[in-house]
């Protein structure tokens, strides 16, 4: 029988496995985007187990508002990064940082 326990190990391990994708990889937006999408999912695991191990929707219906908001962030990041590939060439994350404005 898989218990709450089980669900949370797995959300922590997601969690962890995307703060170490921001950490070790610094120069790629996109793999950046996916890793805190990657971090959004992980809590999003969280919610959905202790709705289910309490038996309260409450939590479920939080998650969709959270994917509903996670995807609206990833139209308008990946729109961003589009505008930067086109002006700079590159999406190094170490060659964006001197914008002018």
């Amino acid at each position: 029988m898989i218990t709450l326990g089980h669900y949370l190990v797995l959300g922590a391990i997601l969690f962890c496995v995307s703060v170490a994708g921001i950490f070790i990889n610094r120069k790629n937006v996109i793999i950046l985007l996916m890793a805190i999408e990657l971090m959004l999912l992980a809590v999003n695991m969280n919610f959905v187990a202790f709705s289910s191990f309490l038996g309260d929707a409450a939590g479920q219906i939080f998650v969709f508002f959270i994917l509903t908001v996670a995807a609206a962030e990833s139209a308008i990041g990946l729109a961003i990064l589009v505008l930067l590939f086109r002006n700079r060439a590159t999406i190094n994350v170490e060659e964006l940082d001197t914008m002018k404005g």
